[in-house]
């Protein structure tokens, strides 16, 4: 994925270098980090730029993959995720993660990863695809989620979806375990805004007020 410096940050590294130049010595500088540098939502993703899995490991996708989640105090599933392979989006390969609600409503979002570890939001089946009337990728997870992040998840018509690093390193209970290597996103779009905790090596623990109650690495 191309990255891009934003001006302000560039204005201050040129402003340390001549500093530290005056100084005799400096060390290199550090790479970019959380979403410093990335352009989001991505216009024009490379497929060059991304890789055949997703491995992040606050969103790991691999298929066969299953999670399912319920309410507090109640033994019917509110949300089933399994994945499974996706197409082809802008000549970017994804990965399919299907959401069933407990209607029978059934989503499928595809998701791409790139070179650097970031996961990116690349449609959902029927409704938006990147690449496709005017729709972008937007950011799913970065690679090193930091709190205060903020990112835009996609850009398509009709959809306007934000989401924010608000905890990293929280102990969240669930139902199935208790994880204390989370992070937590608060995601808002135009229905409002849901809590999102995600525990690293597993993903998805927490959606609104549901909490996992199984997980199936597959594989």
């Amino acid at each position: 994925m191309r990255r891009r410096v934003p001006a302000a940050i560039a204005a201050l590294a040129l402003g340390s270098a001549v500093l530290l130049a005056g100084c005799g010595s400096a060390s290199a500088p550090s790479p970019p980090a959380g979403v410093d540098g990335l352009v989001i939502p991505t216009p024009d993703p490379d497929p060059a730029d991304f890789v055949a899995a997703v491995d992040n490991p606050w969103l790991p996708l691999a298929p066969g993959s299953r999670w399912e989640y319920a309410d507090s105090g109640s033994a019917t599933p509110a949300l089933v995720l399994t994945v499974v392979a996706g197409p082809q989006v802008a000549g970017v390969a994804t990965t399919t993660l299907v959401r069933t609600h407990p209607d029978g409503t059934v989503e499928r979002d595809l998701y791409a990863q790139d070179r650097d570890g970031n996961v990116w939001w690349f449609g959902r089946e029927g409704e938006w695809r990147a690449g496709e009337d005017g729709a972008e990728a937007g950011l799913a997870m970065p690679a090193t989620p930091r709190f205060g992040d903020g990112f835009r998840t996609a850009a398509a018509p009709g959809l306007a979806e934000v989401a924010t690093v608000t905890a990293v390193g929280a102990e969240v209970t669930v139902p199935l375990a208790t994880y204390d290597r989370t992070v937590e996103l608060e995601v808002e779009d135009a229905t409002g805004s849901r809590t999102e905790v995600y525990a690293r090596g597993i993903g998805l623990v927490r959606t609104g007020e549901a909490g996992l109650v199984a997980y199936d690495a597959g594989g």
